[in-house]
């Protein structure tokens, strides 16, 4: 009897878990349910609306709020990866033309940019709705047109994005 209290207890030890605040992706909030395991690395899965993160039982005690951060950047990085591509391809069609390099970056209090015909997006992008990636990816090719806001700028912008006040005012409220 001893024995399987043991083994009892031992289990839920291994396979206690913890849910934390929702995580957006693509517009959609997802719960996070943080699992502690006998592994050795971490591991995310994602399915349903909700993402799993299965942590080694070393970080059980530990604060593992940077390992958690961690571990959603790194998901945030490989969306970014499919949906911007998607963007820019999608754009690049609409438009004929496509800046001579883009890139994948955390960027401090931007979500994209674009310096010498370099497109820069911030992989955060991917925790709101396509719409909004479209259209910032759209913002920025403008810019490989026009450098700044001007009527010229707002007049591609409007012709082939008519709703783009509304992106812009969702944007702001972003930052």
């Amino acid at each position: 009897m001893r024995i399987m209290t043991k083994k009892i207890n031992f289990k839920i030890t291994i396979e206690q878990s913890i849910e934390r605040h929702p995580v957006p992706v693509l517009g959609i909030d997802y719960k996070l349910k943080i699992t502690y395991k006998n592994i050795k690395f971490a591991q995310l899965d994602v399915e349903d609306k909700l993402i799993k993160i299965s942590l080694p039982n070393k970080y059980k005690k530990e604060n593992n709020e940077k390992i958690l951060d961690l571990a959603i950047d790194k998901m945030y990085e490989q969306i970014a990866r499919v949906e911007i591509e998607r963007a820019m391809e999608k754009t690049r069609i609409l438009l004929g033309f496509a800046p001579e390099d883009y890139e994948i970056r955390k960027i401090s209090n931007e979500i994209g940019r674009c310096e010498n015909n370099k497109i820069t997006i911030n992989p955060e992008i991917v925790k709101y709705n396509r719409n909004i990636i479209d259209y910032v990816v759209l913002h920025q090719y403008c810019h490989l047109k026009y450098k700044n806001h001007c009527k010229s700028f707002i007049k591609m912008l409007e012709e082939y994005e008519p709703n783009f006040e509304k992106y812009d005012k969702m944007i702001n409220k972003i930052l």
